[in-house]
């Protein structure tokens, strides 16, 4: 099946909390436990600020199969225009390779141009070649940022007096 007859087979809608236990399951699926939490705050959030998240789902047959999560940023980090982070993306194991990905990213693309959202952005771990091909087949690029982290587990070491001299 072409790519092109594969996304027409694919319905993208807004998520609702019905959706709730599929995304849970789609997603337990990838990671290898449920994140519940996560995704009942995040369905909350979206309800209560519309203007802020973005939420999206593929159906085949009235079943939800896919799920792209982004939030829209304004003015973080000194940036002008508004800017939205993918913040969670699951399509369940059967559907792969069917075009649900790109529906997904499409139908995200849509809405977030509509509300005048200008870039996409994600993270991935690097050792994560599946996911990486997929950013790169929906024409993801390396961004002009470096991501830093730190532990908050472990204090800062004091300088020593004579080193601050």
């Amino acid at each position: 099946m072409s790519n092109a007859a594969a996304t027409q087979d694919n319905n993208v809608r807004p998520l609702c909390s019905i959706d709730l236990e599929r995304i849970i399951a789609i997603d337990s699926a990838h990671v290898g436990e449920p994140r519940r939490r996560f995704f009942e705050k995040r369905l909350a959030h979206a309800e209560q600020h519309r203007e802020d998240f973005v939420h999206v789902g593929v159906t085949r047959d009235g079943m939800l199969v896919g799920f792209a999560f982004a939030r829209i940023l304004r003015g973080e980090f000194g940036r002008d225009q508004a800017t939205a982070t993918l913040d969670a993306l699951g399509v369940e194991r059967s559907s792969q390779d069917r075009g649900v990905g790109h529906a997904l990213m499409n139908g995200l693309s849509d809405v977030l141009r509509r509300k005048k959202v200008q870039s996409l952005q994600s993270q991935a771990d690097w050792t994560n070649h599946v996911l990486l091909r997929y950013f790169e087949a929906c024409d993801f690029g390396l961004a002009p940022r470096l991501i830093l982290e730190r532990s908050v587990l472990t204090p800062l070491a004091e300088p020593v007096e004579a080193e601050r001299q």
